[in-house]
C-alpha cells in the first residue's frame, strides 16, 4: 500500500487566481492529478487543501480521496507535508511508503507514480525522486523511515531539504516533463500553445 499526498494548499501568488483549477486538455489540474493517483493500485490518496480550499474541494469528485484542510497553509510548504503526512499516518498508521506530488506539474501520469514504487521494490533505496532540467523533485516517494524527518521540516522547507540530506540513500527516476510547472500566467500560455 503506498500513500499519496497530492499538495494543494498554496494561493498561486504569482499567477492571482488558483492554478489547481486552470483547465488544461478539458480537466482542470487539479482533476488530471486526481485521476493520475488515483490510477495507481493499492494507493491511498490525501489531498492537502489550504488557500480556496473551499472552491478546490467543490472540484473533488473521487469520493475515495481524503481531504486535509491545512489552516497553516501560509506558513509554508513543510506545514502541507505535515497536514497530508499525519492524516495519512493515522489513517493507517502501518503504511511503508508514501509518494508527495503537486498540481501544477501537467504531465504527470499514473506511470510515473507507479515507476517510482517498482524501482522502490527494485532498489531498497529509501528516497525515490523524479529527475529532470538537472534536479530532483516532485513527485517523490519515501519509506517511512524518513516520515520522522519530512514532520520535523520547517517553514518553506519541503521535500527536496530530506532529498539532499539523503542523498547516499536517494535514486533517481527519468521524469521527461518534469520541468514543466505552472506558476504564472505565462508558464500557462506556453502550455496551452504547446510550447
Amino acid at each position: 500500500m503506498t500513500g499519496i499526498i497530492i499538495l494543494a494548499a498554496g494561493n498561486s501568488s504569482r499567477l492571482g487566481h488558483p492554478k489547481q483549477l486552470l483547465v488544461y486538455k478539458n480537466s482542470t489540474l487539479l482533476e488530471h492529478i486526481l485521476e493520475e493517483a488515483s490510477g495507481v493500485k493499492d494507493a491511498i490518496v490525501i489531498i492537502v487543501t489550504g488557500s480556496n480550499h473551499e472552491l478546490i474541494e467543490k472540484e473533488i469528485s473521487y469520493s475515495e480521496v481524503k481531504t486535509v484542510f491545512n489552516s497553516d497553509w501560509e506558513l509554508g510548504m513543510s506545514s502541507s507535508i505535515n497536514a497530508g503526512l499525519t492524516k495519512l499516518l493515522y489513517l493507517f498508521p502501518e503504511i511503508e511508503k508514501c509518494i508527495f506530488t503537486v498540481c501544477d506539474q501537467p504531465f504527470v501520469t499514473t506511470a510515473i507514480f507507479e515507476n517510482l514504487i517498482t524501482k522502490y521494490q527494485k532498489t531498497g533505496k529509501g528516497i525515490l525522486a523524479s529527475s529532470y532540467a538537472e534536479t530532483l523533485g516532485t513527485p517523490v516517494l519515501f519509506d517511512k523511515k524518513y516520515f520522522k524527518a519530512l514532520l520535523e521540516l520547517k517553514g518553506q522547507e519541503g521535500a527536496k531539504k530530506i532529498i539532499h540530506r539523503f542523498l547516499e540513500d536517494t535514486t533517481s527516476v527519468p521524469f521527461e516533463k518534469g520541468n514543466i510547472d505552472i506558476d504564472t500566467e505565462d508558464d500557462y500560455n506556453k502550455l496551452l500553445s504547446g510550447l
